[in-house]
């Protein structure tokens, strides 16, 4: 996002969390695709207006938390998110494919909700660290913008 951008809509910045299973259910995510997950995703960030304050590892799913614009509704935030990670892990770790059985990435659902306006960092990280079943692992946390 660029600084006109955070000027112009301060304190309306929305603050989503989702929660996208890997297609089949399959654990996939090693540690070198974790790395290229979390580049990907930075570099999404930096492209549109959107901001990844956590990525979360949960066995056979991602957790992010994401601020956007208000303009930017839930749906074309993870369908951007979505389909650029699942591109560019096929296209860097063509293994990916196999272990996949050659189709999608992602499934085509996923679980949005967002998070109260007045919750802090320490709320928000219990609410994902409680949200899966599996260990979770952070991948990226970053701060909230508060403007």
């Amino acid at each position: 996002m660029s600084d006109h951008v955070h000027k112009s809509h301060n304190k309306s910045l929305l603050l989503y969390h989702f929660v996208c299973p890997i297609k089949y259910r399959r654990k996939v995510l090693s540690d070198a695709v974790s790395m290229t997950f979390k580049e990907v995703c930075l570099q999404i960030e930096e492209r549109y207006e959107i901001h990844f304050v956590e990525i979360g590892l949960d066995g056979d799913h991602v957790h992010f938390l994401i601020q956007s614009i208000p303009m930017n509704a839930p749906k074309k935030i993870i369908g951007a998110v979505k389909s650029i990670t699942a591109k560019e892990i096929f296209r860097l770790h063509p293994e990916m494919k196999r272990m996949l059985w050659g189709g999608k990435f992602w499934t085509n659902g996923y679980y949005v909700n967002t998070v109260g306006q007045y919750a802090n960092e320490e709320v928000i990280k219990k609410y994902l660290e409680n949200q899966g079943k599996s260990k979770y692992t952070e991948l990226h946390r970053n701060q909230l913008k508060l403007f």
